[in-house]
């Protein structure tokens, strides 16, 4: 058989083209027309599309043979080949026509050669045929393994997706011919990342294949291949990876850390004062982690919580002052849930977490206090020495009860005792001051520093201890002869 007519044969080809015998049969021989007829004398060559195999290591590969009918084999022809790879790729045998590959051929760099056979008489140095072209076409050979487009390979899920959600697709490619058998018909499979995923094997979409939970593994490498030749054995292969993150959702709720606080507060605490922290934790991260704490219990109103956005801690603050002596230790709840929740992810925040909080009131040295804002007294003048005027009263509201001592600042007409008792130092006249202001200081026995001031008022009472006084000496006038009961003048 032609060696145009085993090559593509051995090879799997289908044969498009078969080659034509060199016999007086070929339908390419020239046929006769009448002297005088005016139809065109067919072509004399007998040729046709050539194939050479890719990759072929001999220096000189016979492709095929082209020859004109007019060819008698007396060797008095000379065959010529020219254009693109002629005498570097392609030689001739220029008495028989013979064509041969001299290099190697990469159908990838090159698939096909367009070239130009001549015949020339030898005798007359003419053209016997007319220049014609030919094609020789490299046949691919599966030699390029799949390679994978866009490495590398990222992508974003959220977890708790449920089975068959899209992740990604990866394509490959391969340089080998695709209209040629199977060389470039790729198959995709999984070669790391079961149970999790999964991948279409003629798409190379990848898909989840189980639900997977963020706060356990939170990226996962996936390890994808593609074979050509639909994996039939011989195959060639390549493999890319793909990382896959999980990205969160709000799938949990914050836990407090600790059942049960222990704070304190100074009962000399203002109002809007810290007192302490509480912390819950959530598993998730970003907006789904941000929270809220509120109380929960607390009869008293004594207290209430804020957020700091920034750490995520609660911050207990004092909304009304308290007293140790009247109240010393405090109990309230606390709960937490997130700011941000989707309503189809609400099962997971049915019942919010609460904690429990025990505050100690702590109990300050505080300075006496007095039974009375103000005090106000009346006392008659122009008593003696030492008269009591009235009785003030303060007590240590701390527990120790410390004795009072008390004193009557810058006043030298007023004394008082450590009772409390007030009484005249000099004697009190209405008409020089009929009011006076004074400023008592109460001060613990114990705690020198512990001091505390009132106001005390005096009124001084009058008593008739001045008789009538005119304002001026009056000189009186009476005339002569007056009668009784006429007026005097003045």
């Amino acid at each position: 058989m032609n060696c145009c007519l085993l090559l593509p044969l051995m090879l799997g080809i289908p044969l498009l083209w078969p080659c034509l015998k060199a016999t007086e049969n070929s339908q390419a021989k020239k046929v006769e027309q009448p002297v005088g007829s005016h139809l065109r004398m067919k072509r004399g060559w007998v040729w046709n599309q050539f194939f050479v195999p890719e990759e072929m290591n001999t220096t000189s590969h016979h492709i095929g043979r082209l020859r004109s009918d007019l060819d008698n084999g007396n060797n008095s022809f000379q065959y010529k080949l020219v254009g693109a790879g002629a005498g570097s790729t392609f030689v001739i045998d220029e008495r028989t026509g013979d064509i041969y590959a001299i290099q190697k051929l990469d159908r990838e760099e090159r698939s096909l050669y367009t070239l130009r056979a001549q015949v020339i008489d030898i005798t007359t140095g003419r053209a016997v045929e007319p220049e014609s072209e030919f094609v020789i076409k490299v046949l691919d050979i599966n030699d390029n393994e799949p390679k994978f487009l866009d490495e590398p390979y990222e992508a974003s899920v959220p977890e708790m997706s449920p089975e068959g959600t899209l992740v990604m697709q990866v394509t490959a490619s391969d340089a080998d011919d695709s209209s040629s058998g199977n060389n470039a018909r790729l198959l995709y499979s999984l070669l790391q990342g079961q149970p999790y995923f999964s991948v279409e094997p003629t798409t190379g979409v990848i898909r989840i294949s189980s639900k997977m939970d963020r706060e356990l593994q939170d990226e996962y490498w996936v390890i994808i291949q593609a074979k050509d030749m639909i994996g039939q054995p011989g195959a060639l292969s390549g493999t890319t990876s793909v990382l896959i993150k999980l990205s969160d959702v709000n799938d949990n709720k914050p836990i407090f850390k600790e059942s049960l606080y222990r704070l304190s507060v100074s009962e000399s605490a203002p109002t809007g004062t810290s007192i302490g922290t509480i912390m819950a934790y959530d598993n998730d991260i970003g907006e789904n982690a941000e929270m809220e704490y509120s109380i929960e219990e607390d009869d008293s109103q004594t207290f209430d919580i804020i957020t700091n956005n920034e750490t995520q801690e609660g911050i207990v603050i004092l909304k009304k002052t308290v007293d140790f002596e009247h109240q010393n230790h405090y109990g309230i709840r606390a709960k937490v849930k997130n700011h941000h929740v989707d309503e189809q992810l609400m099962e997971y925040h049915t019942e919010a977490s609460t904690t429990f909080i025990r505050i100690q009131v702590e109990d300050v040295d505080e300075p006496p206090l007095f039974h009375l804002p103000y005090y106000i007294f009346e006392v008659l003048e122009e008593n003696p020495h030492g008269l009591f005027v009235g009785m003030v009263s303060a007590t240590d509201p701390d527990n120790r009860k410390s004795p009072i001592r008390y004193s009557i600042a810058r006043s030298k007409m007023f004394s008082i005792d450590d009772n409390g008792t007030i009484t005249t130092a000099n004697p009190l006249d209405r008409e020089i001051s009929a009011w006076y202001n004074l400023s008592i200081t109460a001060t613990e026995k114990y705690n020198i520093e512990q001091i505390s001031s009132i106001p005390v008022y005096v009124q001084v009472l009058n008593i008739n201890d001045h008789a009538p006084e005119f304002s001026q000496y009056y000189e009186t006038y009476v005339c002569e002869n007056a009668g009784s009961g006429e007026g005097l003048f003045f």
